[in-house]
């Protein structure tokens, strides 16, 4: 409840603030604003980049490079966590960067008002070298607002070789139920917990959830956005008593669900002691930062799944997306559209070698020393479902809720009222259509 207050505090105090700060004479958006040349010199400009403590530093080398290479510098600014509160604040207050890490989901862009506050990046020359799932994200009512710069976190699940050659396992599972039944062979044969879950941090509770609503469909999303649809679908429910009934009640969780940390869950993964973890790229991101790539290939690998078949699903959050301001200063305004050009141009390949990211443009290959895990994640993205932050105009907590649900204190189909509940109140906040 504290979080539904807060959202909706968030969205009054930043539609005010735009209200009260808004500036007739600022620029219109880039469709009229002209091309820009990516390697134009624009020596003495100066501009802001808004990071979160999980992105700081990762625009570094291609700041580095698009300052050499055109005479602009651009500060880091780091807003402290937590990051989507933080940020709304600091708008509503008068102050605005000119570049900003921000998730580019229809769920998260809403909360920075991107109609009265970005400029639009419909008709930029990167946007067609984009893949097929990254041209999808960053718009709101069919106008793009962000700038793909990194591949959406993908969800499957992570796997440590020798736990599953010591259960016998040669084949991946083809949907949900299949994975179900061999976690259940691993307990009888491996003598480990064939998965590690994380309710000490809580936000990786949601994945296995998030698996079985692969089957909802387009349609289901569509109505629920158009209050015609509820979470508390039969559907939903049952995925969450799933999740408590067949995976933590049956003891294939390590006895510590409840505690574990997303750090906990790396390390017994890789040190066999747990066979498998459901997350997305942030674990991988986790792999890369302690192992070599030839340790990570050796020991771990990757396959996706859903609740049919063995597609995975893709969840954008902060680090995929780079929007640009309406500042008032055109100068300022066309050098930050002149580095989205940059980094998605001439500088993305060694930007993406820099940082060990498999690309969003296919055009241009992935660096050649990236873990397989990384590729194969790469490779089911074009296939992948999206998780609910890409589809629902709200993401409820629904992590929040199953923690409540694993310490007893909230049963699945209250976990579903807490997401319909805290969706709805914050979809009448935004103003959507039905509410």
């Amino acid at each position: 409840m504290k979080r539904v207050l807060l959202l909706l505090t968030l969205l009054l105090t930043l539609t005010l603030g735009i209200a009260a700060c808004s500036n007739p004479g600022t620029t219109s958006d880039s469709g009229a604003a002209g091309a820009v040349d990516p390697l134009g010199r624009i020596d003495g400009v100066h501009l802001t980049l808004w990071v979160a403590q999980g992105s700081s530093g990762q625009a570094k080398p291609a700041i580095d490079a698009f300052s050499h290479a055109t005479g602009a510098t651009i500060d880091e600014v780091v807003i402290p966590d937590p990051y989507e509160s933080n940020v709304p604040t600091q708008l509503a207050s008068g102050q605005k960067p000119d570049l900003m890490f921000w998730q580019p989901s229809q769920s998260t862009l809403p909360f920075i008002q991107p109609q009265a506050n970005l400029q639009t990046l419909d008709g930029e020359p990167w946007v067609s070298k984009l893949g097929k799932v990254e041209q999808g994200l960053g718009m709101i009512d069919g106008k793009r607002y962000a700038a793909i710069v990194s591949s959406p976190a993908m969800l499957g699940v992570y796997y440590n070789k020798a736990v599953f050659e010591r259960a016998g396992i040669t084949a991946m599972p083809q949907n949900y139920d299949q994975l179900i039944a061999l976690a259940h062979s691993i307990k009888d044969r491996a003598g480990v917990p064939p998965f590690f879950e994380v309710g000490g941090d809580k936000w990786p509770l949601q994945w296995q959830v998030q698996i079985q609503l692969s089957s909802l469909g387009e349609d289901f999303w569509a109505k629920l956005n158009k209050n015609q649809a509820s979470w508390t679908d039969p559907a939903i429910v049952q995925a969450i008593s799933n999740y408590k009934a067949n995976v933590l009640d049956a003891g294939l969780a390590q006895p510590n669900y409840q505690t574990a940390t997303f750090t906990d869950q790396a390390v017994d993964l890789f040190d066999g002691k747990a066979a498998m973890a459901l997350n997305v790229t942030s674990f991988q991101n986790q792999l890369q930062a302690k192992h070599s790539t030839a340790e990570i290939d050796q020991t771990v690998g990757w396959f996706p799944i859903s609740k049919d078949n063995s597609h995975g699903l893709y969840s954008p959050d902060q680090t995929n997306g780079l929007v640009a301001f309406k500042t008032g200063d055109a100068t300022r305004e066309k050098a930050s559209r002149q580095f989205l050009a940059y980094l998605l141009g001439p500088g993305y390949a060694d930007y993406i070698k820099a940082k060990r990211f498999v690309s969003v443009e296919p055009d241009v290959p992935n660096p050649a020393d990236l873990p397989q895990t990384a590729i194969a994640q790469a490779n089911a993205l074009p296939t992948a479902y999206g998780v609910f932050q890409a589809h629902a105009i709200v993401a409820p907590d629904m992590h929040l809720a199953l923690a409540d649900m694993i310490y007893g204190r909230k049963t699945p189909a209250e976990v579903a009222q807490a997401c319909e509940s805290q969706f709805t109140q914050v979809a009448k906040a935004q103003g959507a259509a039905g509410f």
